[in-house]
C-alpha cells in the first residue's frame, strides 16, 4: 500500500510536475518592482513635503562666509580714503548717472554757443553722453568741445606777450575739507585735478568752479613698479586689451563732470606704449578733451599721439614740492618764474599738501609786481 503513491508520482507527466512548480513559485514571488516603485514615491513626496514646509531660499545648497580683505595695503589712495571720509567704490547709487555728479558753472569759463543752455549743475546736454558707467563728456553735434566749454577763460592775457605761469594742484577730491580749504586760499586761475575715488566729487567739484577754477580728472595709468607703487582701482595697464582700458576710462569720467581735460597719476609705464597709450588718446581727442602730462616720465609719448589726434595738450616743466618744504617750494617757484622769463610761459604742479598750497597763495599776489600772469592750464596747451 506505500507503494501506491510512488507510482502515482511516478506516473505523473512531466508536464504536470512543472505546472506545479510554477505554481509554487508563483505563491512565493517577491514583488521587487512595486517595491522599488513604493520607495521612489517615497521619496518624491518627502522632497516635496519639505518644500513646501521648509523656507531655504538655497535649496539646500551647502553654502559659507569668507571675510573679503583687502591687498591693497601698501596703497596710499586706499589707506587714505579707508580711514578719511572718502570711499573707493564703483557703485552707482553713489555715482549716480545724473546730473548730480557734475559741477555748476565757473566764473571766467568760456561761454556756451547761442542756444544751449546748461542744467542747473551747469553741463551742457549736448556734451553728455549716457553709459553703463554713467554719464561722460563728448563733442557736440555742432562741434563744441568740452575743452572750450568748461576751460577757464584767460581773456587777452594768452595773447599777449606777458611772460606767464601755469600751476596745477593734484590730489583734491580724497579729502573733502582739505579739499575745500586748498578751493579757498587759491586764487580762481589756479587749476584743481581731482581723484576719481572720493565720496564727496559732486560738492568738491561744484565748490572749485563755483569759486572760478577750472578743472580736470586725474586718471591713475601703470607705473614701472606696479603693483608695488598703485594708483588705485581701475589704474589702465600695459598688455590689456584696448577694449578692457577703454572700460575702464569710461568708468573714471563718470565719476564727476565739468573737466575740460585729464591729467595722468603716474604711468610711467603705461605712456612709454605707444600700443597701449594711442587707443586712449584717440578717445580723448574724439570726445574734445585735453590732456596734461604730468612731466614724470621722458618716455612718455603723450606729446606725439596728441598732436596725432587733435588733443589740447601741454606737459609740466616742474613738480613744485617735489620736496614738500617751505624754502625748498619757493625755490622751486622762483625757478618757475626764470622758466617763464626766458621762454615766455611755465607749468608747474603741487600735490594738495596744506604747506603747499600755502606757499602758492602767498607767492601768487606778488606775480602781477614781477610783471607775470598767472593763468589757468588750460591757456598753455596747445
Amino acid at each position: 500500500m506505500s507503494e501506491a503513491p510512488m507510482a502515482n508520482d511516478l506516473s505523473t507527466p512531466l508536464t504536470g510536475r512543472r505546472r506545479q512548480k510554477q505554481e509554487t513559485a508563483a505563491r512565493f514571488h517577491f514583488p521587487l518592482a512595486r517595491l522599488l516603485f513604493t520607495v521612489i514615491f517615497l521619496i518624491i513626496g518627502g522632497v516635496a513635503l519639505r518644500l513646501i514646509l521648509v523656507e531655504d531660499p538655497d535649496g539646500g545648497r551647502p553654502s559659507t562666509e569668507v571675510a573679503i580683505t583687502s591687498t591693497r595695503d601698501g596703497n596710499s589712495i586706499a589707506q587714505n580714503v579707508a580711514s578719511g571720509p572718502a570711499t573707493i567704490t564703483a557703485d552707482p547709487n553713489q555715482f549716480p548717472a545724473d546730473g548730480s555728479m557734475v559741477a555748476v558753472p565757473a566764473p571766467g569759463s568760456a561761454m556756451p554757443t547761442p542756444g544751449q543752455s546748461p542744467n542747473s549743475f551747469g553741463i551742457l546736454p549736448d556734451l553728455s553722453e549716457e553709459t553703463a558707467h554713467g554719464a561722460i563728456p563728448r563733442t557736440s553735434g555742432t562741434g563744441l568741445t568740452p575743452f572750450l566749454a568748461y576751460r577757464r577763460d584767460a581773456g587777452t592775457l594768452a595773447a599777449s606777450s606777458q611772460p606767464m605761469i601755469a600751476i596745477v594742484v593734484t590730489g583734491l577730491g580724497i579729502n573733502e575739507q582739505g579739499s575745500l580749504d586748498t578751493i579757498d586760499q587759491l586764487p580762481g586761475e589756479v587749476t584743481l585735478a581731482f581723484a576719481p575715488y572720493g565720496r564727496s566729487l559732486p560738492t568738491t567739484v561744484a565748490a572749485a568752479r563755483s569759486a572760478g577754477h577750472e578743472v580736470m580728472l586725474e586718471i591713475p595709468l601703470e607705473p614701472f613698479d606696479y603693483p608695488q607703487n598703485d594708483p588705485g582701482p581701475h589704474t589702465m595697464l600695459t598688455g590689456e586689451t584696448p577694449r578692457n582700458n577703454l572700460e575702464k576710462l569710461f568708468w573714471l569720467m563718470a565719476r564727476f563732470g565739468g573737466y575740460f581735460g585729464v591729467i595722468n597719476n603716474m604711468g610711467a609705464r603705461f605712456t612709454a606704449s605707444a600700443t597701449d597709450m594711442a587707443p586712449i588718446m584717440e578717445e580723448l581727442g574724439a570726445r574734445g578733451l585735453g590732456y596734461l602730462d604730468d612731466g614724470s616720465s621722458n618716455r612718455s609719448v603723450a606729446a606725439q599721439l596728441a598732436g596725432a589726434n587733435n588733443v589740447p595738450f601741454s606737459r609740466a616743466g616742474q613738480v613744485i614740492d617735489a620736496n614738500p618744504a617751505r624754502a625748498s617750494i619757493l625755490s622751486a617757484l622762483a625757478s618757475l618764474e626764470a622758466q617763464a622769463m626766458d621762454t615766455g610761459s611755465a607749468l608747474g604742479i603741487i600735490s594738495a599738501l596744506p604747506i603747499s598750497v600755502q606757499a602758492v597763495s602767498e607767492w601768487s599776489r606778488e606775480l602781477d609786481a614781477k610783471g607775470i600772469a598767472l593763468v589757468p592750464a588750460s591757456a598753455l596747451m596747445q
